[in-house]
């Protein structure tokens, strides 16, 4: 299990484009690509495998669609906080082509630059994916797949660098990602969205803190079911470093911190 400890935030290579949402009228699954199109469809595992602690990963490694789930301490299906991932990603690591099912524990955590291909959570536990690391070179890519069933966040930014997501589905969420609004060590974050289709239930797609210099960019983002348009683009905080719950700052297209055009978000 790592040792990793993870601050509350707040409370806490596709190979292909999508031309279009509904383009297609389900989900592509080919060498690794994904594409989410309207009501996306989620794969099938080719097996399942119980993880009773934490996976180390470097290199590359090609899960073939098998379906990692926790068992034991890993499987408890808690909220703690504190708790290991299933998949514990070294810098430079690319995962590609797994399902995480339930159990999930605390995800998928990468120590620095990695890239998530094709990755799916069936039921998000603490968080899909936490993003850690000091460097502000690091890069983190989400490229395909997709995440639902998260009580609170989906993707957690509590280290440095940018965070690239695109062609990504999720569905019934709290927050899609976060910028982690009360790390000890807090750091600027980028956060770049790209064809993503959010399919309501759900309360925000990003939060930022605006006074570490973060910024969001959204860019062809679908959100389904949401008439009402409850769900929230961007939300803006004031983040801090000693714990106490981020205070909000607003919300909407900036041009510094939230940058996307109301023509960057569909509905229906």
């Amino acid at each position: 299990m790592t040792s990793t400890a993870r601050p509350r935030a707040g409370r806490r290579e596709l190979t292909g484009a999508l031309a279009a949402f509904g383009l297609a009228a389900a989900m592509v699954l080919a060498d690794g690509a994904a594409t989410p199109a309207s009501a996306a469809t989620w794969p099938t595992a080719t097996g399942s495998q119980a993880v009773t602690s934490t996976i180390s990963v470097s290199g590359t490694e090609d899960y073939g669609m098998k379906r990692l789930y926790g068992s034991g301490d890993l499987g408890t299906g808690s909220q703690d906080e504190d708790q290991g991932p299933i998949l514990e990603l070294a810098a430079g690591a690319v995962l590609k082509n797994v399902i995480i099912g339930s159990p999930a524990a605390d995800g998928i955590h990468c120590l620095g630059s990695c890239t998530l291909q094709n990755v799916w959570w069936e039921d998000v536990g603490e968080d899909a994916a936490t993003f850690l690391g000091s460097s502000s070179s690091n890069v983190y890519t989400v490229s395909g797949g997709g995440a639902k069933e998260a009580s609170d966040k989906v993707f957690q930014f509590n280290g440095a660098g940018t965070l690239n997501v695109s062609n990504f589905a999720v569905q019934t969420f709290g927050t899609f990602v976060r910028s982690c609004g009360n790390c000890k060590t807090q750091y600027k974050r980028t956060i770049n969205l790209s064809t993503i289709e959010a399919t309501y239930k759900g309360s925000r797609l990003v939060g930022i803190n605006t006074n570490y210099g973060d910024s969001a960019t959204l860019k062809s983002i679908r959100i389904v079911g949401d008439s009402s348009k409850k769900i929230v683009p961007c939300q803006k905080y004031t983040g801090n470093n000693t714990g106490a719950e981020p205070t909000k700052n607003g919300t909407g297209p900036d041009g510094t911190y939230c940058k996307y055009a109301t023509s960057d978000i569909t509905y229906g």
